[in-house]
Parts: structure tokens; C-alpha cells; sequence
């Protein structure tokens, strides 16, 4: 962890503009996760394999059952949630943060695990938590850091490549 010291904490803006771009890609994420869905959910209805209750669009069937909306929903949110798990588990960076230089340490000298990570994205109470950085100008502290004993940094350049990893 001393080496990560060399590098500042993230503020309220680059993390607010990692989020934005973060937002659009998990947007996607979702979007592709729901079609894959859908498209599952046709293929078994018009496949008779699940019963249409009597209707005769697939759409109408899919609609009208609350099951199978909330399946897809949790299908998705399980997507969205997986995409930034992953991300910090595996190199500590989305693809926002990549853009704007940040990357997530852990401060306890343990590697982040999935579960920690799980924990840190429910801890930011859908980015609320970030909230915190404008309120601790010293340390620059959100929420989720806080509870899930991890840091954001700003890299520089040269750290902010994959093969500089290894170093960080």
C-alpha cells in the first residue's frame, strides 16, 4: 500500500465525471442483459414451452406476468451489478475510471475481494454515497470507501497502463 501514496485521492468532479461515463456503459450493459432476456422469454413462449395464459402476443404475455418482468429486471440489475464488481475486482478500474485516471485500492492491505466489491456498490447507495467527498475536503472520503475500507486515487499517466500495473 506505501506505493500507492504517491498518488492523490480522488475528488467530487473526476469521480462525478467517472460515474457519468460509467452510467452510459452500465446503461448498455442492462440494455444487452434485458435483450438476451426477452429474447430467451419469446423463444419459450412461442415454443409453447411456457404457457401464454391464453394470449396471443408474446409481448401482451410477458407484460401482463409479473414474474417475468421481475426476472428480467433482476437479470439485469444482476448484469449491472456484475459489470462493476468485475471491473474493481480485476484491475480496480472501469472503463470511466480508466478514462479519468482512477483507479480503487483497498487500505487494508487485503485485496479486494467480490464481496467487498459487492459491498462497496451497495454501500454508494447508487452513487449518493460520493456525496461524502464534497463534505471531507481532507481526506476525500465517500461513503463507500469509508465502509468498504478502499480508496480512489488519481494516477498519472504512466500508471494508468496496463503493463504499469504490476507496479501500483
Amino acid at each position: 500500500m506505501s506505493e500507492t501514496t504517491s498518488f492523490p485521492r480522488a475528488g467530487f468532479i473526476r469521480r462525478l465525471a467517472a460515474m457519468i461515463y460509467d452510467t452510459l456503459v452500465a446503461i448498455a450493459v442492462g440494455m444487452c442483459a434485458a435483450l438476451v432476456a426477452i429474447v430467451v422469454l419469446v423463444i419459450l413462449l412461442e415454443n409453447n414451452i411456457l404457457d401464454k395464459h391464453g394470449m396471443e402476443h408474446t409481448s401482451e404475455v410477458i407484460q401482463a406476468s409479473l414474474l417475468y418482468k421481475t426476472l428480467i429486471q433482476i437479470w439485469v440489475a444482476a448484469w449491472v451489478l456484475g459489470f462493476f464488481v468485475w471491473f474493481w475486482r480485476n484491475g480496480g478500474q472501469t472503463i470511466g475510471m480508466r478514462a479519468w485516471r482512477l483507479r480503487l485500492f483497498s487500505t487494508n492491505d487485503k485485496p479486494l475481494s467480490y464481496s467487498r466489491a459487492l459491498w462497496r456498490i451497495l454501500c454508494s447507495l447508487g452513487g449518493i454515497g460520493t456525496l461524502l467527498v464534497l463534505l471531507d475536503v481532507k481526506s476525500k472520503q465517500s461513503l463507500q470507501d469509508r465502509l468498504a475500507h478502499t480508496e480512489m486515487l488519481v494516477l498519472s499517466k504512466e500508471a494508468n497502463h496496463h503493463r504499469s500495473w504490476g507496479n501500483v
